[in-house]
This record gives structure tokens, C-alpha cells and sequence, in this order.
């Protein structure tokens, strides 16, 4: 859960101080726990070390669990049919070994994205390397091949990010990335604190434009906040993480899965009530509002009192804004989703919307419209808009490498299974 600043906090405590001593507390317990793991996976790649006996029989341990993880009658191993067979890999020949891997830039519950440089043709690519293990404890298998799904139909539209290439080790999986190194919204809006109107309708119209397509697909993207919103280096959109995307949401479907982030969830998930992909106009009301004003609409340190305020308490807008920003932001702000803006047409209510009246739609979506704040990165080793919390961490040497075969155990095997079908080429017409 993001940690937020409210206007009654002591000057002292600032909202960007607040979230780097939790991240810093945080970041130092995962380290602690994971530490004696990491020096394992080092020792298994490393040929000398691993022949010495007694390092034989540390690697035939089983790696710490984390403490929330811990059970006294630990679930049995996934059952073939809870095993995912998305058919046989499309690139076989893709490997670890192919890339050079630079720099931490980001980190999530099952692994790290790295920036990485291709051996072959020096790329610059973000590969995101997912731990399987992780992945099969939570059980969250579906949630990750779902990601991979949505990320194969990304390829046609600007503001969503693109996957190459995906692959696996027997204990990992790899999704080859668009590297966007612009920064992510929410680190901006750190530094800022919030930005002018023209520039928030900007994002928003890109971050609505991105939306709109997933639902014309008929995936839900559930996850909208800051932290998923990059820019690139140009300064235009790119969603990020589609984890917890929901497929085959028709246009009157819905689902009733409790998934999100605290700050941004709407009423209606909140109520554990089915839900439809008016879910997703609620965030895109979230985030312009705190793009607006600097926090998220209905925001309070105490989450009970946060959940109390987005179903109860009445969206209140300060005068500085438009009144066509008030009407939008009231909108899609709107608690009962029969009653929302992109109820009744999706996106095309959203789009034809006053507050986006200077928007050309075509325009934006051929990047025809000069993003109203430049990164002004030099290039890709220019990493001035990433959290340093990520690029001064170091990086296991597991990372490019795979287990020797003689030291996978059954679990890995396991693993190695539940995942058939991962590995993804794209055929050269989508490049076309």
C-alpha cells in the first residue's frame, strides 16, 4: 500500500520522506529475508564452488520462506490440472546468456525488472524475471499467464507497453520489454506535487485513449494508479503491469474479484459487488484528480477511514480547476457505476467529453501532439528518472544464468511445468 501525505501531517514529514522511509524499511526486511537465498542461487552458479560436498548439501535445502508464507502443513504441489499449457514455445533458442544485464529498474512480489543489453544487436530492452517458486506459493499462476495474454495484444497501440519476447529457465520466467525510461508518473508527481490542467489532460486523454482499446478487446485493466502510468522519452504514456487484467469481459459483463490498489479502488469493489469495466473510469477519475491536486481523491493515512470516505463521504473539488475539469472529475467520480461517465458508451462518452475538447483523438494517437513535459533523457543509459532505491540495488548473478541440471530439484521441476507454453515469439507481420 502506498504510503500518502494529508494536508494535517506536520511540514516536517513530507508526502516523498513519508514513502522512502517506508520503502527503505520495507526494501531492508525483504533483504534480510531473502539474503540467504540469494547467496545460494550464487553458489549454484558458480562450477567450483558447487562440487565442494558441503555446498552439495546447502543447495539440497529448501530456500527460506518468507514469514507470511510459513505454514506447519504447507500446500501440496500444483496438481497437472492446475497446470497452464498455453501450447508449445514459439522461441525455443531464447536464453539468459543472451543479454547483458545492466541495472535494477524496478521490483514487484515474484521478481525484479532489469535493464538489459542484447548480445546480438545491442538493444536496450526492460526484462522483467519472475521467480516461479514465488508465483506457485501464491498461487497466483493465472494472474501472470493473463499478463502474458494481454501483453501479446499490445503490439498495436502506442500507449501501452510491448512485449517482445517471453521465455523460461526451469526456475524463472522472462518477459522481454519496450525499455521506457521517461520515469514513472508517480515519481514525477513526487518532485512536482501536481501538474498544471493542460498537462493533466494530456495524460489523461493518452492513459483514456489505452484504456479504451484494452475494453474493445475486452480486458478490464483494474490496476490503474501512478505507479503503472511511464513516461517515455519523449514524454507520452506507456501503461505498464497487466497482472491483474480480467479477459473476456464482454461489454455488459462483469466480475466480483477484490484486486487493486487501496487508494484507487471504487465503490463497487469496495461493496464486493460484480463489477464492469466502469471500474477503470473510477481510477481514470483517481488519477486526474490526484494529478490535479496532489493526492488521491478521498485519501487518508488510516485505510479503514479511506474506505469509509470513498463509500461515503461526498467528492469534494477546490476552485482552482475548470469547471469542465469539475464535470469530468464528478463523472467518473460518480459512486454508483450505473450512473458513471463510460457507463452507457465506454470510451467514446469519456473522449467526446468537454474537458477534452482541445484533444484531436487521432492526432494523439499517432503522437502527433507534443507531450507538454520532455524527460530530456540523453539515452537509454540515461537513468536520471528512476527511483535510486532501485538502480543502487545489486543483482544476483542467478539472474542471466540457469541452474546446473544437476542441482534442480523437484520443486524446480514442478515449476518448470505449471508454466508449458510461456515462451512467445511474435510473428514478423507484427511488426509490420
Amino acid at each position: 500500500m502506498t504510503i500518502r501525505r494529508t494536508e494535517s501531517d506536520p511540514p516536517a514529514l513530507t508526502y516523498s520522506k513519508m514513502r522512502g522511509v517506508v520503502t527503505i524499511l520495507s526494501a531492508f526486511m525483504k533483504q534480510r529475508r531473502m539474503g540467504l537465498n540469494d547467496f545460494i542461487q550464487k553458489l549454484a552458479t558458480n562450477s567450483y564452488a558447487c562440487k565442494h560436498p558441503e555446498v552439495q548439501s546447502i543447495l539440497s535445502m529448501n530456500p527460506p520462506q518468507e514469514p507470511e508464507l510459513m505454514n506447519e502443513n504447507p500446500s501440496p504441489p500444483p496438481s497437472p490440472s492446475q497446470q497452464i499449457n498455453l501450447g508449445p514455445s514459439s522461441n525455443p533458442t531464447a536464453k539468459p546468456s543472451d543479454f547483458n544485464f545492466l541495472k535494477v529498474i524496478g521490483k514487484g512480489s515474484f521478481g525484479k525488472v532489469l535493464l538489459a543489453r542484447h548480445r546480438s544487436d545491442d538493444k536496450f530492452y526492460a526484462v522483467k524475471v519472475l521467480q516461479k517458486k514465488a508465483i506457485l506459493k501464491k498461487k497466483e499462476e493465472k494472474h501472470i499467464m493473463s499478463e502474458r495474454n494481454v501483453l501479446l495484444k499490445n503490439v498495436k497501440h502506442p500507449f501501452l507497453v510491448g512485449l517482445h519476447y517471453s521465455f523460461q529457465t526451469t526456475d524463472k520466467l522472462y518477459f522481454v520489454l519496450d525499455y521506457i525510461n521517461g520515469g514513472e508518473m508517480f515519481y514525477h508527481l513526487q518532485r512536482e506535487r501536481c501538474f498544471l490542467e493542460p498537462r493533466a489532460r494530456f495524460y489523461a486523454a493518452e492513459i483514456a485513449s489505452a484504456l479504451g482499446y484494452l475494453h474493445s478487446l475486452n480486458i478490464v485493466y483494474r490496476d490503474l494508479k501512478p505507479e503503472n502510468i511511464l513516461l517515455d522519452s519523449q514524454g507520452h504514456v506507456v501503461l505498464t503491469d497487466f497482472g491483474l487484467c480480467k479477459e473476456n469481459i464482454e461489454p455488459n459483463g462483469t466480475t466480483s474479484t477484490f484486486c487493486g490498489t487501496p487508494e484507487y479502488l471504487a465503490p463497487e469493489v469496495l461493496h464486493k459487488q460484480p463489477y464492469d469495466r466502469t471500474v477503470d473510469w473510477w481510477c481514470l477519475g483517481a488519477v486526474l484528480y490526484e494529478t490535479l491536486y496532489g493526492l488521491p481523491p478521498f485519501y487518508s493515512r488510516n485505510t479503514a477511514e479511506m474506505y469509509d470516505n470513498i463509500l461515503n463521504k461526498p467528492l469534494q473539488l477546490k476552485p482552482n480547476i475548470s469547471n469542465a475539469a469539475r464535470n469530468l472529475l464528478e463523472g467518473l467520480l460518480q459512486k454508483d457505476r450505473t450512473k458513471r461517465l463510460g457507463h452507457n458508451d465506454d470510451f467514446t462518452e469519456i473522449k467526446n467529453h468537454m474537458f477534452f475538447s482541445p484533444i484531436n483523438w487521432e492526432d494523439l494517437n499517432a503522437k502527433k501532439i507534443t507531450p507538454p513535459f520532455n524527460p530530456n533523457v540523453t539515452g537509454p543509459n540515461d537513468l536520471r528518472h528512476f527511483d535510486p532505491e532501485f538502480t543502487d540495488e545489486p543483482f544476483p548473478g542467478s539472474i542471466g544464468c540457469s541452474p546446473d541440471s544437476t542441482l534442480v530439484t523437484a520443486s524446480f521441476k514442478e515449476a518448470a511445468e505449471a508454466f508449458l507454453g510461456f515462451s512467445y515469439a511474435p510473428s514478423m507481420d507484427s511488426y509490420l
